[in-house]
């Protein structure tokens, strides 16, 4: 095999690794808007400690508190007694859990960037 041939069949199984390792990360993602989710999962806080239910707008849960798996949990059984504020829990959309779902699965204990509420 010649030099440039070998040159490009590296290239070519390079840039397929490459395509498979992003298509496998794409797929691991769950539908939502994290940066949505986000917000909104703060906002559930604030609204909760201004009924008085909890004493901080922080977030009782931070996201790396579970595993990616065990988030997916989570939201399969709509299990939210971990997180309190069981009205405003509640009273959220299918579209704004979709969003503090994607939050919390990426920001999971196993993901690539585990993330804690400031």
């Amino acid at each position: 095999m010649t030099r440039p041939m070998l040159k490009s069949v590296i290239a070519g199984i390079l840039i397929l690794f490459f395509l498979m390792g992003s298509l496998g990360t794409a797929l691991a993602e769950p539908e939502g808007n994290k940066r949505k989710g986000k917000y909104t999962y703060r906002k559930v806080y604030k609204a909760c400690m201004a009924r008085g239910e909890v004493d901080s707008p922080k977030p009782l849960v931070n996201p790396d508190a579970k595993t990616q798996e065990e988030w997916q949990l989570v939201f399969e059984n709509k299990d939210f007694a971990d997180f309190k504020c069981q009205e405003e829990w509640a009273a959220l959309s299918d579209e704004e859990l979709q969003d503090i779902y994607a939050y919390l699965h990426s920001g999971a204990s196993d993901s690539p960037t585990p993330a804690k509420c400031k």
